[in-house]
């Protein structure tokens, strides 16, 4: 695995977090085939930095999160479409660790799509997303046609992926796309402040339960639960000892409960 560190990504410890950041101010953070490669190294890089318990995605420059596939180096991401990790680096993986995505201004394509890979999306005011490749003709390859629907429900991903239409920050906030809208300039702290939260969690349980929400959506509820009762046996004596904790007065009145 090749370093990441490149002028146009970079790979870097906050705490707990390992925060990726998209830098290419000057193609509002568009991604072609170089920066795609660069992407999957540092997600790669998280996968194995066992220190980095959350992954947090962003852009540099304060304008755009990302505007997708950089249309004017196109053939350098073309290779890229029948890669299983994804065109825009990674979007066809599955993390094993919690991901949340930073977002100020634009979010737009292959952006979004990024942005919805993530578990938890924070988003600057302002911010806008929407799929405007509609126009041009070029399709939704890095997972949106199938995350946003989960998100947002089959109605609503429609309107959107059809229409190619803007969505201003509150309508994201109102349909569900977005986890929280904070005040301009600083989404990457607030989710560096979620990051800290659920890293101060038990992982074994907490991972568990994101992989059977993951593994079990879209299932049968007969098998969603059987999904999720193995996930429960697996962490069984984490979970014995947490209780145990709980009764001596551990985290009672709320305390510990997140952010």
């Amino acid at each position: 695995m090749s370093s990441p560190d490149t002028d146009e990504v970079r790979y870097e410890r906050v705490g707990a977090a390992a925060v990726l950041t998209i830098d290419r101010p000057a193609r509002r953070n568009a991604v072609d085939g170089k920066t795609a490669e660069a992407l999957k190294d540092g997600y790669e890089q998280f996968v194995s930095d066992d220190g980095a318990r959350v992954l947090v995605i962003t852009g540099a420059g304060g304008i755009s999160f990302c505007a997708g596939a950089d249309l004017t180096a196109i053939e350098t991401l073309t290779p890229r479409m029948v890669d299983p990790a994804g065109p825009l680096g990674f979007t066809r993986l599955t993390p094993p660790k919690p991901t949340i995505a930073a977002i100020g201004g634009w979010c737009l394509a292959g952006g979004l799509e990024l942005a919805l890979w993530c578990d938890l999306r924070v988003a600057d005011a302002g911010s806008t997303f929407g799929f405007p490749e509609r126009r041009w003709g070029v399709p939704l390859v890095d997972g949106g046609t199938q995350r946003l629907p989960r998100i947002v429900g089959i109605g609503r991903a429609l309107d959107l992926i059809l229409t190619g239409r803007m969505v201003a920050d509150t309508e994201a906030l109102a349909i569900g796309m977005l986890t929280e809208l904070v005040p301009a300039g600083t989404a990457l702290t607030r989710a560096l402040e979620y990051a800290e939260s659920l890293a101060s969690f038990p992982q074994e349980t907490m991972l568990a339960d994101r992989s059977a929400a993951i593994e079990g959506f879209g299932l049968p509820l007969s098998a969603g639960l059987a999904v999720e009762a193995q996930a429960g046996l697996a962490t069984l004596q984490v979970a014995v000892a947490g209780a145990a904790r709980f009764a001596r007065g551990e985290g009672r009145g709320g305390a510990g409960a997140g952010i």
